[in-house]
């Protein structure tokens, strides 16, 4: 059976280089820039802006699930040290958790657009700007994972396979 996979490349994945990254960054984009939208459109009150935001985030909404996918996928393939599961476990955590906050920001978005495509309430905005406070964090668990742990790094892959990094 293993004999029909794509064999592993020096980045310890079947393809070139990391999709989760790549896929995640429109995630971040389409949240930071939702809200963005939001917050000038709350005070210009130039309205469009809202409808702006709502397909930001229903994009993201979609986009997040696809870059778990990818993430979970290449987080086992990086075979994780001792030293990085914490990070990694929380970075997971994290991730989950903000599919569902930005499905349930979105739900919400889609009621608020049902109802009243020119008024934004502002508890709203503040779970807005929470989102954006944890997408900020997220956003430096994963650098950390990269830059500071080297996951998918040659050097690191050559480590964990000669035995160094355990």
């Amino acid at each position: 059976m293993w004999e029909y996979l794509p064999p592993l490349n020096e980045h310890n994945l079947p393809y070139p280089d990391t999709i989760h990254p790549i896929v995640v960054h429109f995630v971040i984009a389409m949240v930071l820039f939702a809200f963005l939208c939001d917050i000038i459109g709350y005070f210009s009150r130039n309205f469009r802006l809202y409808e702006v935001s709502w397909w930001n985030m229903f994009f993201a909404t979609i986009s997040i699930f696809i870059a778990i996918i990818f993430g979970q996928y290449e987080a086992g393939l990086a075979q994780p040290y001792e030293a990085v599961q914490p990070v990694l476990n929380l970075h997971t955590l994290i991730g989950w958790s903000l599919s569902g906050i930005i499905a349930a920001l979105t739900g919400w978005r889609y009621v608020i657009r049902s109802n009243n495509t020119e008024k934004l309430p502002i508890p709203y905005l503040g779970l807005g700007l929470v989102l954006v406070g944890i997408v900020f964090f997220q956003v430096y668990l994963g650098d950390k994972l990269v830059w500071v742990y080297g996951l998918h790094t040659v050097p690191v892959v050559e480590a964990i396979k000669e035995g160094i990094l355990q």
